[in-house]
């Protein structure tokens, strides 16, 4: 159940900022994309910053993402670092850092762990607060878990075949951490009271390397469609898991926009549309930038239910897409607006002109094809 991971290269952290302090200073910091000591937070940022190396190791924007959304339910918990630590060296160990849909046996999601073994299901592995969350929860029920030594802790949880390979990465894990730690290394809260989003909220959002990346970017003017409710005759998609994405996509009507957020009190675009995915027993990376790479391409002409749909939204571009939302069917797209919107149904119409990506990642049962949506018809 486990798999190679690392690949070191890159100049370290220590070489970047020599580099930096020789050659000017702030004005050096911000053409490298390098601000308020956090990185890269440029076209391909994001939860964790994007792309780029921690102490000579080189990761990927999503598995920056992915370690900062650990981190941060870590910190959302008022639970110590050291909880942190063991998660992120579970995780490099058992998928990379990378939401895997696939695995050992029935093996998935970020620690590959098994709905076949009580630990919940698919839609609850996939989505990586949610794995995350049962992860700790088993972790903390672990006596003296903190105090054990490396590696011990995590294979007392993930009862691996290869009990071995968790304590090499913890070194590994300890920078990441670092990289995104945020507050106290012990915090004072009981660990495990902080419901989400609540005392810890203004810590948690300390955590993201790059601060929330705008919304939508197109207009939402008044119109024939009502954003907070489905049309009459809406007629959910024939495919079954089409049809699952779709309608927990469209349960979350009106919940809030949340940087971060992958469910179930709020969501940003990228979380909304893995967490719908992974409810349909789907899973796809985290963050528009990977999402935008997912499964197949289609044309607009081709759209169907279940289709992720980038727009460049309010800060991003034509190669660098910062805002997704999915196609319901119907002329209509759903996605995590803004921060003052919240969840909400747009015309496809409107984003017609913005598109950049359609992805598909999940091909539905032949059946019928359904008419493609007539765009100037859509139109309010």
């Amino acid at each position: 159940m486990s798999r190679p991971v690392l690949v070191a290269g890159g100049v370290g952290l220590s070489v970047l900022l020599l580099v930096t302090c020789a050659v000017g200073g702030l004005a050096v910091l911000a053409a490298l994309g390098i601000t308020g000591g956090r990185f890269a937070c440029g076209p391909d940022g994001g939860l964790g910053g994007g792309a780029q190396t921690v102490d000579g190791v080189e990761w990927s924007a999503e598995q920056t993402d992915n370690a900062a959304t650990v981190v941060a339910r870590v910190v959302d918990r008022g639970l110590p670092r050291r909880a942190a630590v063991i998660a992120l060296s579970t995780v490099i160990v058992e998928s990379g850092l990378v939401n895997v849909a696939h695995g050992d046996r029935d093996s998935l999601g970020l620690y590959q762990q098994r709905p076949s073994q009580g630990w919940g299901s698919p839609a609850q592995v996939l989505n990586p607060v949610a794995a995350t969350d049962t992860f700790l929860d088993r972790l903390i029920g672990v006596p003296g878990w903190i105090a054990l030594p490396p590696g011990h802790a995590a294979q007392q949880v993930q009862r691996s075949a290869f009990p071995d390979r968790y304590a090499p990465q913890e070194p590994v894990a300890a920078a990441l951490v670092e990289r995104f730690w945020t507050g106290p290394d012990n915090p004072a809260l009981t660990p495990g009271a902080a419901p989400p989003g609540a005392a810890n909220a203004q810590l948690v959002s300390q955590v993201y390397a790059c601060p929330d990346t705008g919304g939508a970017g197109v207009p939402l003017p008044p119109g024939e469609v009502d954003p907070t409710r489905l049309p009459p005759g809406f007629i959910p998609p024939a495919d079954p898991v089409q049809r699952a994405a779709v309608g927990y996509a469209l349960a979350q009507l009106g919940k809030p926009y949340v940087w971060g957020g992958k469910g179930p009190h709020g969501f940003d675009c990228s979380g909304l549309m893995l967490a719908a995915w992974a409810h349909a027993g789907v899973g796809i990376p985290a963050g528009t930038v990977s999402q935008k790479n997912a499964g197949t391409s289609v044309p607009i002409g081709q759209i169907a239910p279940g289709d992720l749909v980038f727009i460049p939204g309010s800060l991003g571009s034509e190669t660098h897409p910062r805002h997704n939302g999915m196609y319901i069917g119907h002329g209509l797209v759903i996605n995590a607006y803004d921060s003052t919107t919240g969840v909400v149904l747009q015309p496809l119409s409107e984003w017609a002109d913005e598109i950049t990506h359609i992805r598909r990642v999940h091909q539905p049962v032949p059946g019928p094809t359904p008419p493609a949506p007539d765009l100037q018809a859509a139109a309010p």
